[in-house]
């Protein structure tokens, strides 16, 4: 999608929400729209955007908003269990040790 068009419609949606009162709601309430309501390519596309300083005509509230609450999906750092002792993976598993 056009990029000047992927900011003119954050831009209306931020218009939207800049006239709560509550300005944490507000913000939180811009990016809950654009991952609710936005294909994930569309999101991709603002964030990488705003990431790499193209999408200047972001309003300030937009840019806010996704600074504070992130528009794409967030990976948990996995980390690996614990290795398990032979006598531990036996019970688990219901083996005898005969």
């Amino acid at each position: 999608m056009n990029l000047d068009n992927l900011v003119s419609m954050a831009n209306q949606i931020g218009a939207f929400f800049e006239a709560m009162p509550d300005r944490d709601e507000a913000l939180e309430g811009i990016s809950t729209h654009l991952r609710k309501f936005w294909a994930p390519r569309m999101r991709q596309q603002l964030d990488a955007a705003r990431t790499r300083g193209e999408a200047t005509a972001l309003a300030p509230i937009v840019l806010q908003a996704m600074r504070l609450h992130p528009i794409l999906p967030t990976v948990a750092a996995h980390e690996p269990a614990e290795p398990r002792s032979d006598d531990e993976r036996r019970r688990l598993d219901g083996a005898s040790e005969s």
